[in-house]
């Protein structure tokens, strides 16, 4: 059977050593979409085998946070399949069973020198290119030397001459030369498989027949190809995505707090928000559509759409489509999600949050944008008065001292203390006056809240206040002048 009529196998296969960052799971994602859209199969896999930079839990946040992105795997570590386990260190016998047979084939030998030695090896481009020192050991010196207890190591036997050649679904032909790749360790000391031996041999034994994971992987890829044709294995498609930058110059990364999906939950972004920014970092559709929900992601996904170019983090776009996604919830959902941070703000427990929510719904683009929204409602006290100056709003200092105690009157004698009530008698009170609306509910607005811009207009935050709070803020106000 042709590779193009087979299934897709797809893989996701981070190391558990901290939080899922932004670069990994757009890798799964990716990995997912492509899977789904062909009618594939996405499988987890969890390469634990550098043991000394595993973190306690970090298994089950990756799968609980790809859980929680949508991006629910065919077969992995805790879900089962026909080609466990799916955990590296679970399949240690299966590594050195591979390594014996390349050595047998000439493809990799064992490797004695010490630290020592390996230190004093001459440093070109401020590497270390192992010298090939160990390869013609014979067959009974290698194992005289095992069975005497010397430690030692599995290396791959790279070819020194010639260039080794593939082709990538995004970048196209890449070339490497021989003599530039490194006798890579294939087996440590302690038995463990390196990561570039152990993800050749269990994507393999796995099936997957497509590869996609970063650019830092295109040079080394050749190393991985060598393997596959020492075995007479089917190489794998290789996808290779373009990097994720904080700006032109550095990556993202975790010292910048947003660089992984726990950071981007942290500060008030949703999921589906998350999930439709990330898919954007490196790919784009054909319509050049931007906000997408997972079911359009899963129909738009195409390897075309993926970029060459490294891909910039932009978290004002990632918070302008939040916004949209806020905008969009159902009344009842957005008061859930918004009522720990009403918790979190000085006007907890003192206000009605339905009235809260209606205010801020259509006005926020992060939960975390919340509480400073509505801490207002409990910090009041004096401010610039230059904040009555809005050319647009045809408002001045001067207009607001003379508006603002007619205001004050007018608002007193109001018994239905309702917005739509407290709106059409402001407006009334502009008619009388022979003023524009906006010179009368700009200057309330500021003068109740002493805020320069706020969730809601005049009527709403005086609602919100009540008739008690509000005329004593414009008595405030009005004396400031």
């Amino acid at each position: 059977m042709e590779k193009e009529n087979k299934q897709i196998r797809t893989r996701f296969a981070p190391s558990p050593t901290g939080y899922l960052h932004i670069g990994g799971l757009r890798t799964a994602l990716y990995s997912y979409l492509y899977a789904k859209k062909t009618g594939g199969k996405f499988i987890l896999r969890i390469e634990d085998t550098d043991r000394e930079r595993l973190v306690e839990d970090s298994v089950q946040k990756i799968m609980d946070t790809l859980k929680d992105a949508g991006l629910t795997y065919d077969e992995g570590p805790d879900v089962g399949g026909d080609y466990g386990p799916y955990i590296q260190s679970e399949r240690k016998n299966e590594y050195l069973k591979y390594a014996r047979i390349l050595v047998e084939k000439g493809a990799a030998y064992y490797c004695f020198c010490s630290k020592e030695r390996l230190d004093s090896l001459p440093d070109v481009n401020g590497a270390r290119h192992y010298d090939k020192h160990c390869l013609h050991l014979s067959k009974e010196e290698v194992e005289r030397r095992i069975a005497d207890g010397e430690p030692w190591v599995i290396r791959q036997n790279m070819p020194t001459e010639g260039v080794s050649s593939y082709t990538d679904a995004v970048y196209g032909e890449i070339a490497v030369k021989n003599e530039e790749l490194e006798d890579n360790i294939l087996i440590k000391s302690d038995g463990m498989p390196t990561y570039n031996f152990a993800n050749v041999i269990d994507d393999h034994l796995m099936g997957i027949n497509c590869v996609m994971r970063g650019t830092e992987y295109l040079t080394s890829t050749p190393k991985y190809n060598l393997l596959y044709d020492a075995f007479g294995w089917e190489r794998p498609m290789y996808v290779h995505m373009p990097p994720i930058m904080r700006d032109a110059q550095h990556k993202l990364s975790k010292r910048d707090g947003a660089a992984s999906y726990e950071d981007l939950i942290e500060k008030g972004y949703l999921k589906e928000a998350i999930i439709n920014y990330i898919a954007l970092l490196g790919w784009s559709p054909k319509n050049n559509m931007e906000k997408m929900t997972f079911e359009q992601l899963q129909e738009l996904f195409s390897l075309e759409g993926i970029n060459k170019s490294p891909a910039i983090f932009d978290e004002t776009k990632l918070k302008w489509l939040n916004g949209l996604y806020i905008k969009e919830l159902p009344f009842e959902k957005f008061v859930e999600m918004a009522t720990p941070y009403f918790e979190k703000s000085k006007a907890a427990g003192k206000y009605d949050y339905a009235k809260l929510a209606k205010l801020l719904q259509g006005r926020v683009e992060a939960l975390t944008e919340i509480p400073e929204k509505i801490n207002f409602l409990e910090e009041f006290g004096a401010f610039d008065r230059n904040l009555y100056v809005n050319q647009k709003q045809k408002s001045d200092i001067a207009s607001a001292q003379e508006v603002l105690p007619k205001v004050r009157e007018t608002l007193a004698g109001v018994e239905n203390w309702e917005n739509s009530v407290l709106y059409q008698t402001l407006v009334e009170l502009a008619g009388k006056l022979g003023k524009k609306n906006a010179t009368v509910l700009w200057p309330t607005r500021v003068a109740i809240s002493g805020k320069e811009s706020t969730p809601g207009g005049a009527t709403e935050l005086a609602e919100l206040l009540g008739k008690e709070e509000t005329l004593r803020r414009l008595d405030f106000s009005i004396k400031l002048f």
